[in-house]
């Protein structure tokens, strides 16, 4: 066997094995508190979060989940937050693409931590963002109120929600809101501020003071039902709109509002009929190295994403480091920006190093953004990327008035962008290639991901520098032995938290996706945008050129 398919096997088996790692923790995180609080759940007769999805939406169409892995080894020592206490699919009721946002009462009896907000918060961005109806499932006991300092008062925080309810229903985003559980306190402003609300009888309940707290304020002696039920609220204060007998009611009632919904004007998106690639995809396990430092081609990547394997590249001889061009993914007309990972010369017949952003590649690359802003094209960009050439040949030459360039033309991009982190993703790197601080309307990253400012060993040399020398000055010594042991414990910190499941727990990343899943995610995506027209145009600002 040939060297070259030696390695194909051994990255094909790596990848392989990181996809199955990821769906292990997913079953994991798909059993919430446990199987024991689930059995508890259901004999109240209720679903459990992720089963009343499942039966809201189509079955015979795909979906999303959003933030599966929000809260994945975070609040240890409050018992765990598995996937931050709810669950966020995109996908579609009745025919019409939503998001749908489910509590899970099983968690912590759904009680909201400060993940379980930026969890919310982030469903609603999309929403908004994308003009999709929104359909909450509410099942919550509340702010949790250990931390509720984390939670309560910033303006991040819980109270955001119902700002976004308000500004929502300005813009004509249609917020259906069910109450299969407990929905209390603040918690109860959330259904009532959405246009429709339904109530389950006998197991949803909603009110600003449970029973007790009521007691203790006014005196008064009144059981939940009587307080804040079904029958109450249907037929007594009008609070909820519709009375449904369980679950399964509840969700065909919402099935057949959601049908009624009228169309709206769309961006325009451009589509043709979809086909597959001509290379299989699946060779993309094999393509992509075990080691992030290993060159690859990512042209091949590409020719496995993009239908009929058909990628136009625009300034093919020019800033190699930085792929550009036109292809189709589901149909849908797409721009890819892709880092290079391949070792290259350059047009003087310099090496480049595959993965860095050169001047003339971020030149490349702004000028291609502005063109796909300009005939109305989706971004895609794929990261595999260190950041940007330093040295004085670079800064002489203005890699910084380049790369901010580049910056500029993506983060004033009209045209919805969608990130897909496939390797490296590695400081000002990041933010060029569309990270998460430059709003893409999805970002997800594949196992092979990693996420920081610099690679874990560059950062722990610097790290390590810096603690010598803080331990040196209080007149410590440190031997090359102890040296050794101090790096390798901050090279093993610093590595955690690069995995994409660090950056995934705090919803740095949309989600942690088998790269096979790619093609679905991003169409899902540009079906959602086109729900958005654009309604400002494209304008870059001051650049330097």
């Amino acid at each position: 066997m040939k060297a070259d398919e030696l390695a194909f096997n051994k990255n094909e088996d790596v990848n392989k094995l990181k996809v199955s790692e990821l769906n292990q923790k997913l079953e994991e995180v798909y059993l919430g508190g446990g199987q024991k609080r689930i059995d508890k759940h259901r004999s109240k007769g209720k679903m459990t979060a992720r089963e009343r999805i499942a039966y809201l939406v189509d079955d015979d169409k795909p979906q999303i989940e959003i933030a599966a892995l929000a809260g994945d080894g975070m609040y240890e020592e409050h018992g765990g937050c598995p996937s931050g206490g709810c669950a966020i699919v995109m996908a579609y009721v009745s025919g019409k693409q939503c998001i749908v946002v489910a509590n899970d009462a099983t968690v912590k009896a759904g009680a909201w931590f400060p993940i379980s907000g930026k969890k919310n918060l982030r469903a609603q961005e999309i929403a908004m963002e994308n003009r999709l109806p929104i359909i909450y499932l509410v099942d919550s006991a509340g702010v949790y109120l250990p931390m509720q300092d984390e939670i309560f008062p910033d303006k991040e925080h819980f109270g955001r929600i119902f700002r976004n309810n308000a500004v929502m229903s300005s813009m004509g985003i249609t917020q259906i809101a069910a109450i299969m559980g407990s929905c209390v306190a603040g918690g109860a402003y959330l259904p009532i501020m959405s246009d429709e609300s339904l109530i389950v009888d006998k197991t949803g309940s909603i009110f600003l003071a449970g029973s007790y707290l009521v007691k203790a304020a006014v005196g008064e002696v009144i059981d939940n039902e009587t307080l804040g039920g079904a029958t109450t609220h249907t037929e007594i204060s009008g609070v909820c709109d519709y009375k449904s007998k369980d679950d399964k009611d509840c969700l065909e009632t919402i099935q057949k509002i959601v049908d009624k919904i009228g169309s709206f004007d769309t961006a325009g998106f451009d589509r043709k009929k979809p086909k597959k690639p001509k290379l299989n995809e699946k060779e993309i396990y094999g393509i992509l190295p075990e080691l992030r430092t290993t060159p690859y081609d990512t042209i091949e990547i590409i020719k496995r994403l993009v239908d009929n394997s058909e990628f136009t590249e625009y300034k093919e001889g020019y800033g190699k480091t930085i792929l550009t061009g036109y292809a189709r993914i589901d149909g849908w007309s797409v721009g890819i920006v892709a880092n290079n990972r391949q070792i290259i010369k350059n047009k003087k017949g310099e090496m480049q190093f595959g993965g860095v952003i050169y001047s003339d590649s971020a030149d490349r690359a702004a000028r291609f953004i502005m063109n796909c802003n300009q005939k109305k094209i989706p971004l895609v960009f794929l990261q595999d990327v260190t950041g940007f050439m330093v040295g004085s040949r670079s800064e002489h030459g203005g890699i910084i008035k380049d790369g901010a360039k580049m910056v500029n033309a993506m983060a004033n991009s009209v045209v919805p962008k969608f990130t897909i982190v496939m390797g490296n993703s590695y400081g000002a790197g990041n933010y060029a290639m569309c990270g998460k601080a430059y709003d893409p309307r999805l970002i997800v990253g594949w196992p092979s991901a990693q996420v920081a400012v610099m690679g874990g060993g560059s950062a722990a040399k610097v790290l390590l520098q810096i603690e010598v020398a803080r331990l040196k000055a209080k007149g410590e010594v440190i031997t090359p032995e102890a040296e050794e042991e101090l790096l390798s414990r901050i090279k093993d910190r610093y590595d955690r938290q690069t995995s994409p499941y660090y950056a995934a727990s705090r919803i740095w990343l949309d989600a942690i996706i088998d790269p096979l899943d790619t093609r679905k995610w991003i169409s899902m995506g540009i079906e959602a945008a086109n729900h958005a027209p654009i309604e400002k145009p494209y304008n870059v600002g001051v650049i330097q050129a």
